[in-house]
């Protein structure tokens, strides 16, 4: 049984990594940053710098912004934020941008009061934004995660700094005691009423802009032709509308999605697929819910490994948790979901980001694809062995493998991606 405070610890994870945000997080970030920074000029900005790495870079250039009309790119970000932004929304800064702000921000493009500046950073998500405006200058550091603001300096005067510590993590929760065993315990023990209203919420965002996604009009319908191509079934199912919710929200969607480690992507891929299975299966809410938290923590541990933007796709890790959970639902042993983790890994570990769009969609389709094959062999007692390629003795070793390979084997691949991406501006 899991000890009192571990569980307080977990719930506090998952309160503090699945939270609503609009549209792809990255050029939201921005917008955040923008809007804080606006706060403490106290006026409209005629002049706004975005200093940014290599992967803010690659994540935001092709992802239509919320709210914003139809435009995209740093710029775009940076100046509604900055404009229309209200930083107490947290992730859902742009949610009430109103059409004169629009407007305006299409005048202050075209004039040119935003410019983009590469940073040579070794931190994959970091930035600096700074906005001028009557004589003054503020300048609003993040690095890390999202909402990781560091630094706050109007002026040449420090007005915010974060210690040490948390500037460096992002975060305040212990995550240091994810482990499979752990997090299945906690998926088995919690009190539901602890955490029922947070995946209330999870279902009803997620499943609503999945709706939207095979309903709506964005970016080539991948849902849609999955579902009308496809042999009916709950894995096309799960296919359609995972891939059509991420559609949705890359292409410009202004409806929240509760996301997970940092990407609505993997908020996705890590919901959707379990909820669809487990309506299609009648499965009771009670185990739903478990599910839910078990995949929620699993994808958290296998990007504590990674990070939070690199050349891996955090799809396949979603993906894969996705399909643990789906074993976990159906009763599955400990054994079996390794096992499930395992052929997942064995099998799609070297997926690149290219950076957010559209086609991240059919990257969860295809990681989904895969791991539910994993979850279906592992139901039949079928498992890749130990050393079986970068495959470990223990799901746990392997998962940091792969998170290994992903952050730092992976880098190199990282640099050469943004470069090419860089060349076709």
């Amino acid at each position: 049984m899991l000890e009192k405070g571990l569980q307080e610890e977990f719930i506090n994870i998952l309160k503090e990594e699945l939270v609503p945000a609009m549209g792809c997080t990255e050029p939201i970030a921005l917008a955040y940053a923008a809007a804080k920074g606006r706060e403490v000029l106290g006026c409209e900005p005629d002049k706004i710098i975005a200093k940014c790495s290599g992967n803010m870079i690659k994540n935001v250039r092709c992802v239509t912004i919320p709210n914003s009309g139809g435009l995209t790119g740093i710029e775009t970000a940076c100046i509604l934020g900055g404009l229309a932004g209200e930083a107490a929304a947290g992730m859902e800064v742009l949610e009430k941008v109103r059409d004169g702000e629009r407007a305006r921000t299409k005048e202050l493009l075209e004039q040119g009061c935003c410019r983009v500046e590469f940073l040579d950073s070794d931190i994959p998500l970091h930035f600096v934004i700074e906005l001028s405006g009557l004589g003054h200058t503020v300048e609003v550091e993040v690095r890390h995660t999202h909402m990781n603001i560091v630094s706050i300096i109007r002026d040449g005067k420090v007005v915010f700094e974060k210690t040490k510590e948390l500037a460096e993590k992002g975060y305040s929760s212990d995550r240091s005691k994810l482990s499979l065993e752990n997090i299945k315990a906690f998926a088995d023990e919690v009190e539901l009423a602890q955490i029922q209203e947070l995946y209330e919420r999870q279902i009803r965002y997620n499943m609503d802009i999945a709706y939207e996604g095979i309903s709506g009009d964005y970016g080539i319908g991948i849902g849609r032709v999955i579902r009308e191509s496809y042999a009916d079934g709950v894995v096309t199912r799960m296919k359609a509308f995972a891939a059509a919710a991420s559609e949705a929200r890359m292409g410009g969607c202004d409806m929240p999605v509760i996301i997970n480690s940092g990407s609505g992507n993997q908020g996705i891929a890590s919901s959707v697929p379990v909820i669809v299975y487990a309506r299609e299966k009648n499965i009771p809410k009670e185990k739903l819910y478990r599910s839910l938290i078990f995949s929620s923590l699993l994808t958290i541990y296998q990007k504590e490994f990674i990070g939070k933007l690199s050349a891996f796709c955090g799809a396949v890790s979603a993906s894969c948790a996705s399909a643990a959970a789906i074993t976990y639902l159906e009763n599955g042993t400990v054994g079996q979901i390794k096992a499930t983790i395992d052929n997942t890994l064995a099998n799609i570990p070297g997926i690149i980001c290219d950076g957010a769009k559209i086609s991240c969609a059919a990257k969860i389709a295809s990681s989904l694809d895969a791991s539910m094959m994993a979850h279906y062999l592992a139901m039949q007692g079928k498992e890749y062995e130990s050393y079986t390629g970068i495959l470990k003795e223990d799901a746990g070793e392997t998962i940091s493998c792969v998170g290994y390979i992903g952050k730092v084997g992976m880098r190199q691949t990282d640099k050469e991606i943004i470069k090419m991406m860089l060349e076709n501006t």
